[in-house]
């Protein structure tokens, strides 16, 4: 699994994000035997509540509604440099120095989106 990937499965795994009950869907609409579900269907995960709940947990998380290394700090995943580079090959992420402020602002907007994309609901607050 890649970095994102840790990143998404730290946040959508998060026990904040246990499945509520769905209401319940009119007959007519329930998926017949001929028509199984799909297996992964996109989860809608709060990200900003979330992340706020996390950093609760932690002192406040530093920055970590714009700072990448902050974002990384708080879900527990490697923020080095190393990993930032990485994580920057995984999104296609080309702008500035590796580890410069400039990479690490496009870096977090980047997961922030990726996350938007996946099913995640991010607030303005923290697509920079």
């Amino acid at each position: 699994m890649g970095i994102f990937g840790s990143i998404m499965d730290k946040i959508f795994h998060h026990p904040s994000t246990a499945p509520q009950a769905a209401p319940a869907a009119p007959a007519a609409a329930a998926p017949s035997a001929a028509a199984p579900a799909p297996a992964a269907a996109p989860q809608s995960v709060d990200v900003g509540a979330v992340l706020s709940e996390m950093a609760a947990m932690k002192d406040g998380g530093g920055n970590y509604q714009t700072s990448i290394v902050d974002l990384l700090k708080l879900l527990d995943l490697d923020s080095s440099l190393t990993a930032r580079k990485e994580l920057a090959e995984e999104l296609n992420v080309h702008v500035g120095a590796d580890g410069s402020a400039e990479e690490n602002i496009a870096l977090h907007k980047a997961v922030m989106a990726k996350l938007a994309e996946n099913g995640g609901v991010v607030p303005d607050s923290l697509r920079g």
